[in-house]
């Protein structure tokens, strides 16, 4: 069975969930412990939260560590992560993040509990809640798992809701190189396409992600060019801009992270996500960059089948987590 000192890691259930001819029948869970009390325990799985009477437990018990990042690995790839999406007005309680944008994407508007908020956790994110309310912005942080699995189960407490899963997926840039064709030739692709790497986004790269993220506010262009080394993937079929992508390396030049990859309805189905992400990955390369990593939503089953057809692979997932309209904390 298992024990408080198993919350925060990945663990399997199996459960009593009804009976057949006077017999049981069993079904199985994985996920993240997130909560575990005298009557219940709480799951982060794939498909969300699970809330389980202990009383319908059958079997539970840990996945072996080996299995999940170390607390290490995931700390490192959330703050590259920051580095590659940095919002314009940020703070710091203790080690976590407070992040703003004018609303322009959860990730730029959320904090990130990573490492000690030099304070008990309710405190904490009372003064998240306080934060936020005095930008007139909705509290929302990002939970990174396991990693802040006690963050979450506090939130669960509070009454938070939850956006969708967010898989953070890696694979070494050599290999993701190889997977989507090796060297592209920038000045004329095989599907009669230019595509072009810039230092700055043009007008038409910027009505692309406006499509996908919602009209960018003047803070938008601080998070997508506020980094050092950033560029931008631009896509096109004769003089119109059908695709693009954009490409960071931070990390202390490790990361590659992919960020905004889209293609307009009239040009997919033809290879040319793989090849911005295949121009962005050269250049990330030829820098010194050696792993690359994406964010992509687990409902979006299209991109997840691109990059899964790439090789990523997930190394954890995040939460977006929602305050409850009401007032903040003391």
């Amino acid at each position: 069975m298992l024990r408080e000192r198993d919350v925060g890691h990945r663990v399997v259930v199996r459960r009593v969930v009804g009976l057949r001819a006077g017999r049981p029948l069993y079904s199985d869970a994985l996920g993240e412990l997130v909560e575990l009390t005298e009557t219940h325990l709480t799951l982060t799985t794939r498909q969300g939260r699970l809330r389980v009477p202990l009383a319908e437990v059958h079997r539970a018990k840990r996945v072996p560590a080996d299995r999940r990042p170390s607390v290490a690995a995931v700390t490192e790839l959330e703050l590259a992560a920051d580095e590659g999406w940095p919002a314009p007005t940020r703070a710091r309680l203790g080690d976590w993040l407070l992040r703003a944008a004018d609303g322009w994407t959860g990730r730029a508007n959320s904090a990130l509990p990573v490492g000690d908020p030099d304070r008990p956790l309710p405190s904490a994110l009372d003064a998240v809640e306080r934060w936020y309310a005095d930008r007139g912005q909705p509290a929302l942080v990002n939970t990174p798992l396991p990693l802040a699995a006690p963050v979450g189960a506090e939130l669960d407490r509070r009454g938070w809701d939850s956006r969708p899963t967010v898989l953070v997926q890696t694979m070494p840039l050599a290999a993701l190189i190889a997977a989507s064709g090796g060297r592209p030739d920038l000045a004329a692709t095989p599907g009669g396409w230019l595509v072009e790497l810039a230092a700055a986004p043009s007008d038409d790269w910027l009505a692309v992600a406006a499509g996908s993220k919602g009209r960018p506010p003047a803070a938008a262009r601080h998070v997508l060019t506020a980094v050092d080394q950033v560029r931008f993937a631009h896509a096109y079929d004769g003089g119109t801009l059908v695709a693009a992508g954009r490409g960071t390396v931070t990390g202390q030049g490790r990361w590659l992270g992919l960020w905004l990859v889209e293609v307009l309805p009239a040009a997919r189905r033809q290879g040319l996500a793989t090849r911005l992400i295949r121009a962005l990955a050269e250049w990330a390369a030829e820098i010194g960059a050696t792993d690359a990593f994406l964010q992509v939503e687990q409902r979006n089953t299209a991109a997840c089948a691109l990059y899964r057809r790439l090789g990523f692979t997930t190394h954890h997932t995040y939460l977006t987590r929602v305050a409850p309209p009401h007032s903040p904390g003391p």
